[in-house]
Formats: structure tokens, C-alpha cells, sequence
């Protein structure tokens, strides 16, 4: 039988609702507008201008090569760790014993560790959807690359309404993948339960903390404060 205590129910939901509500703060709030990741929006604004003004095109081709490269190694590696935790439901027996020698364990029944696994693996084969359609999407910004106007265009409507939309294009590519990352943080606060709801409630916490801290707080942060723009 499955041992689902209080305990679990209530870290669980606060797990969920840290997840959530991080999500809709970045987002979609006043708040989410001044952190890093909406700042960058801006400088993929300025990215396209300057690429229309560009005779030669070669630095915009690999700065799309990069992006593409850095979405594809996460979208790998979320396979890689959806093939760990099937190998983890596979091998439950042998886990048990070997958790249920360690002195800081609790007590955990096979369908209770079963369940708590496939929970992680939903939130590997989430951040693998996250990240292959970012890849995707950095995939058409190439296209769009290519396609762009002539500098000789760049003051054209037509040319502004390219600009605008390649760098929307290229927003949402990021957008989806600060998802997919954000899924992995948060898988390393969900290994918290593999050692009881408390611990779930202080790793869910701490990963909370951290990814406030990298958006507001950080030294990356600070740079757009501390040398604006003239």
C-alpha cells in the first residue's frame, strides 16, 4: 500500500505551489520585468537591429549555432536522466536495501518509492519537451537569419517588422528554455522526498532561494545596475 502521509501531501503541494508560483512571479509580474532573464529580451531586440546593419553575417550565424548547441546538450541529457529513473523503478528491490541500511533513511514501502520516482521522471520528460522546442524555435531564428534583409533595407518597414519578429522568435525560444532548466533545479529540490517530506520542504526552499538570488540579487544582476546604459 502506498504509505501517503500528511507530511507528504502538504511538502508536496508546497512543492507544487513553490513551482508554480516562482513561474507566474518570473513571467508575468512587475516583479519578473526587472530580472535578468527579461532583461536579456532587450538585447535580443538589439541583436537584430545591429544584424540588419551587418554586410557580413558570419557572428550572428554562430551566436545561433551556440544557442542551438547549448539547448541541444540539455534536451540529451533530460533523455539520459529519464533512462536513470525508469533503470531506478527497475531496480526498486535492490534500492530499498541499500536505503534502508543508510541511518538517515525513513521507511518507504516499493509502491511509495515507485511513485516518488515516476514523479521525477514527469519532470525530466517535461524539461525534454521545454528543450526540444526551444531547439526548434532557435532552428527557425536560423532560417530567419539567412532570410534577413539587406542592410541597404534597414530602415524599411519591412525590415523593422523582421527585426521585431526574429527577436520575439528568439524570446520565446529562450522563454521555453528557462522552462526546461527551471524543471531541472527544481528536480534536484524534488530529491529532497527520496529522504522524507521535511527534507522536500527545505530543498523545494533552498532551490526557490537560489534561482531568486541568480535573477534579482546576483553579481550578473547587479551589472545592469551598476553600469547602465548611457
Amino acid at each position: 500500500m502506498l504509505s501517503f502521509t500528511l507530511p507528504d501531501t502538504l511538502t508536496l503541494s508546497w512543492f507544487c505551489a513553490c513551482w508554480i508560483g516562482y513561474s507566474l512571479m518570473i513571467e508575468k509580474s512587475a516583479k519578473g520585468k526587472t530580472s535578468l532573464n527579461a532583461l536579456m529580451n532587450g538585447y535580443r531586440d538589439r541583436w537584430m537591429e545591429e544584424l540588419l546593419s551587418r554586410d557580413v553575417r558570419i557572428v550572428d550565424s554562430q551566436v545561433t549555432a551556440a544557442l542551438q548547441n547549448g539547448t541541444a546538450f540539455f534536451a540529451s541529457t533530460s533523455l539520459i536522466a529519464i533512462g536513470g529513473t525508469l533503470t531506478l523503478i527497475r531496480a526498486t528491490d535492490q534500492i530499498l536495501v541499500v536505503i534502508g541500511a543508510l541511518p538517515f533513511s525513513v521507511p518507504v514501502t516499493a509502491e511509495m518509492w515507485e511513485l516518488k520516482v515516476l514523479g521525477l521522471a514527469v519532470i525530466f520528460v517535461y524539461a525534454f519537451f521545454k528543450f526540444a522546442w526551444s531547439y526548434r524555435l532557435f532552428n527557425y531564428l536560423a532560417i530567419m537569419v539567412g532570410a534577413a534583409p539587406q542592410p541597404s533595407e534597414k530602415d524599411t518597414p519591412a525590415a523593422r517588422a523582421f527585426a521585431h519578429r526574429a527577436s520575439r522568435l528568439c524570446a520565446d525560444a529562450g522563454l521555453h528554455f528557462n522552462r526546461g532548466q527551471r524543471a531541472f533545479f527544481f528536480a534536484l529540490g524534488y530529491l529532497g522526498w527520496f529522504l522524507g517530506p521535511l527534507e522536500l520542504a527545505l530543498t523545494t526552499t533552498g532551490v526557490v532561494i537560489v534561482m531568486w538570488r541568480r535573477q534579482f540579487s546576483s553579481a550578473s544582476r547587479k551589472a545592469f545596475t551598476a553600469f547602465p546604459e548611457a
